[in-house]
C-alpha cells in the first residue's frame, strides 16, 4: 500500500488552471467592452462640443447647451457639463456613457469623456 498517494492531484491542478483562464477571459471581455464604450463616448463628446461651438459661432434661436444636450442624446450619452461662453467661440463639454453591467463586476459602470472645440472664423 502507498501512503500519501498523490492520485487525483492532476485534476485539482487542471481545474485551477481552467478557473484562472475563465477569470482571465472574463476580465479581457470586460476590458474590451469598457474600451469600446470609452471610444464611443469620446466620439460623442467631440461631436457634442463641435455642435455647441458651431451654435456659438453661428447663433440660431437655440442655446448652445441645448444643442449640446440634443447631440449628446442622439449619441446615447448624458451631457454632464457644457462650458459655452457667449463671448468666445469655444465649447468644452463633459459626457457620461453607460458601460452597463460587466461580467466580473455586478454594478453598472460609466465612462466620462471631455472634449473642447473652438471655431476660428476668418477675419
Amino acid at each position: 500500500m502507498r501512503v500519501g498517494s498523490e492520485r487525483g492531484s492532476v485534476s485539482i491542478v487542471v481545474a485551477s488552471i481552467l478557473a484562472a483562464l475563465v477569470a482571465f477571459s472574463l476580465g479581457a471581455a470586460d476590458l474590451a467592452r469598457v474600451v469600446a464604450v470609452a471610444a464611443s463616448a469620446q466620439t460623442a463628446a467631440d461631436v457634442t462640443a463641435l455642435a455647441a461651438a458651431q451654435e456659438l459661432a453661428f447663433p440660431s434661436d437655440l442655446e448652445p447647451e441645448d444643442v449640446a444636450r440634443e447631440y449628446a442624446t442622439r449619441n446615447a450619452v448624458t451631457l454632464v457639463s457644457c462650458s459655452c461662453s457667449k463671448d468666445t467661440f469655444e465649447a468644452v463639454v463633459t459626457v457620461h456613457a453607460a458601460v452597463g453591467p460587466l461580467l466580473l463586476f455586478a454594478d453598472d459602470r460609466f465612462v466620462e469623456a471631455r472634449a473642447r472645440a473652438v471655431v476660428d472664423l476668418p477675419a
